[in-house]
């Protein structure tokens, strides 16, 4: 079985500071918060940025001053969301032009769905524009899954040549609109997966810890983070996001699983190294 990659996600579009006191929000947060989760045993850093007043936000120079600022302290694994943030009015190109910070991978997510009381759009269009760029600029796509049919585009865009395999998938269950964070699902889901790829899971809320042990013991990857859950436990708040990857490292060492470093998961990921 491969060594386990555990992904961090500090921060996201969504989360607040009236759900966490602790929520990284500034550059220099998100980058505190990043090396101490990657002291702890992440070797992925999912990176989303914020605005002054705390909004969702695509801004390039917030971007690359994020990367900077984490590229200084160590090697981990950029992941760059393209999701666009809610509401904002962007062009399909602003969703992926931090591309030019040359991270490793980014966030595809293969279809529109219905996302809590908004609809989170990803269109045909939009989706081979991101799969183009992607090529393109050597960055290896983070397939998001929220429901079967999200799953089924990918597959199809790589019959297409839009997204190269290996493909890495990330199932992201229990978001209001997609699917439920159960096991039953995650097998399911399986079954559909490509037989060379790689894959990871998330679980919002009460999901979180049998998804995550399923994936540690069936030899998938994890991510954690204040993105997908700020509580620990019920009624208790999770002191970091550092946390939680600490939670899972103590798990995967109950099932005999080794952590991956960052070198290892760019092997497992075959992620190709820029010029």
């Amino acid at each position: 079985m491969e060594k386990l990659i555990i992904a961090v996600a500090t921060t996201g579009a969504v989360t607040s500071r009236n759900e966490h006191p602790k929520l990284p929000l500034h550059p220099e947060e998100i980058a505190d918060a990043v090396y101490e989760a990657y002291q702890a045993g992440a070797s992925i850093a999912h990176i989303h940025i914020r605005d002054d007043e705390g909004g969702p936000s695509m801004s390039l120079d917030k971007f690359a001053r994020t990367v900077e600022l984490i590229r200084e302290r160590c090697d981990i694994i950029l992941n760059l969301t393209t999701s666009g943030g809610r509401g904002i009015p962007l062009t399909d190109e602003d969703r992926f032009a931090h591309l030019v910070l040359k991270p490793e991978m980014c966030s595809m997510d293969c279809g529109s769905i219905n996302f809590g009381n908004r609809i989170f759009e990803n269109s045909p269009t939009f989706l081979r524009k991101l799969g183009e760029a992607t090529i393109k600029a050597n960055v290896k796509p983070e397939i998001e899954v929220f429901d079967t049919a999200m799953l089924t585009n990918a597959i199809a865009m790589a019959k297409e040549g839009l997204i190269l395999n290996p493909m890495h998938v990330q199932f992201v269950f229990g978001v209001k609109g997609g699917m439920p964070a159960t096991p039953k699902n995650l097998l399911f889901l399986l079954d559909t997966l490509p037989p060379d790829a790689t894959w990871s899971v998330i679980g919002i809320g009460r999901g979180h810890l049998p998804l995550a042990s399923m994936a540690i013991h069936m030899g998938g990857h994890v991510r954690v983070g204040f993105e997908d859950n700020v509580m620990y436990k019920k009624k208790v708040l999770a002191e970091s996001n550092a946390a939680f990857v600490t939670r899972i490292v103590r798990l995967a060492e109950e099932f005999e699983r080794p952590i991956a470093t960052v070198a290892e998961a760019r092997q497992i990921l075959n992620l190709k190294p820029h010029a």
